[in-house]
């Protein structure tokens, strides 16, 4: 692997002007096929190698995705939720293996075997609330870590607390309770103050359907008649499994910061990165690829979706942010890693 990332620096430093026009050709054919509107950013360590804006922020005033421009993460929230708890793990103030109950006053009697690591590993059998009938209406309510909780509490669960695997937005949300009850302030607060400030992340946050932010874009998604603004959803809603927005830069500070070990302890951040089912770490999915080892999450939310890779064998980060809705993100992220792996890529708009 070592004698890789030699290869892959030499690579890079010799045909970084041809590279650049693979990757922006990579990112274009989604453009022009009206799949894809955001930032891309590929990077080596903290150096950037490419990074280029398309589309629109905001479609009715023609206003351009710019490097500054703010997109909703979605389920890429979710390791920033798993780095809070183990930080608090690392300062003594809980341990991976609790009991829930230890944290979730009155919890359901079902819950009794359920750990934080079963919430951080999706192996703790409580279903995700997102895939619930009466979601679409919920969905666009302001809403309590309170509320949220009693929306999924008192359902069965899917199985046995660690015998399974299956992604629960509702287990990351009891994640961000957790931290609210071990340190008396708010998920934002704590995120806030020991990650974003601690990693200089000042173009990220808890997102808001109120506040006005800055250079925030305006998210789409495609319909039988071209783009269209996406459907609405009270942020509130998303909480700890899916509220944050950042930029392409500063997800660079985040992956830099968490894999440079400015973050956790080396023996958190190996327990954030070791798959326990199904590929799957704290927040991370972890896998081999074509002989590549590669640590990533998508996000997806309505009108934007979201990839982040890194590849910590070539210290290699992709980062892909859209505010319009669609596979894309991951096919260009993909084929950036591809391309740089030196795999032949050939284009949708390149096959006959």
């Amino acid at each position: 692997m070592v004698k890789f990332a030699l290869l892959f620096s030499i690579v890079i430093a010799a045909g970084a002007q041809d590279l650049s026009i693979r990757f922006d050709e990579i990112a274009k054919t989604r453009v022009e096929a009206k799949q894809f509107m955001g930032n891309v950013l590929l990077a080596k360590g903290n150096k950037v190698l490419f990074e280029k804006s398309y589309g629109s922020a905001d479609m009715e005033w023609n206003v351009p995705n710019t490097a500054e421009s703010k997109f909703r993460i979605g389920s890429i929230t979710k390791q920033f939720t798993a780095a809070c708890i183990l930080l608090l793990e690392d300062r003594g103030k809980l341990k991976a293996d609790d009991l829930v109950s230890k944290y979730v006053p009155n919890a359901p009697a079902a819950w009794s075997k359920i750990t934080i690591y079963h919430l951080l590993t999706h192996t703790s059998g409580i279903p995700s609330f997102t895939g619930f009938p009466e979601y679409e209406r919920f969905r666009t309510q302001p809403t309590t870590p309170e509320k949220l909780l009693a929306f999924f509490r008192d359902k069965p669960l899917e199985f046995e607390p660690g015998s399974k695997w299956n992604y629960s937005n509702s287990g990351y949300e009891v994640l961000g309770y957790v931290i609210e009850k071990v340190t008396g302030q708010t998920y934002q607060q704590f995120l806030d103050q020991n990650i974003f400030k601690l990693l200089n992340m000042t173009d990220s946050g808890y997102d808001s359907n109120s506040r006005v932010i800055a250079r925030h874009a305006y998210g789409y998604m495609p319909g039988p008649h071209g783009v269209t603004v996406a459907g609405y959803i009270d942020t509130t809603v998303l909480y700890s499994a899916g509220a944050l927005y950042s930029t392409t830069r500063d997800l660079l500070k985040w992956e830099c910061g968490l894999f440079g070990g400015r973050l956790l302890k080396p023996a958190s951040l190996q327990k954030m990165i070791t798959p326990f089912k199904n590929d799957y770490g704290c927040g991370l999915f972890i896998a081999t690829v074509n002989g590549h080892k590669r640590i990533e999450h998508a996000g997806g939310i309505q009108g934007f979706n979201a990839e982040v890779v890194y590849w910590p064998d070539e210290q290699m980060t992709v980062i892909v942010l859209a505010n319009l809705n669609g596979s894309a993100p991951n096919d260009i992220a993909a084929d950036l890693a591809a391309t740089v792996h030196g795999e032949k890529v050939i284009l949708p708009s390149e096959r006959r």
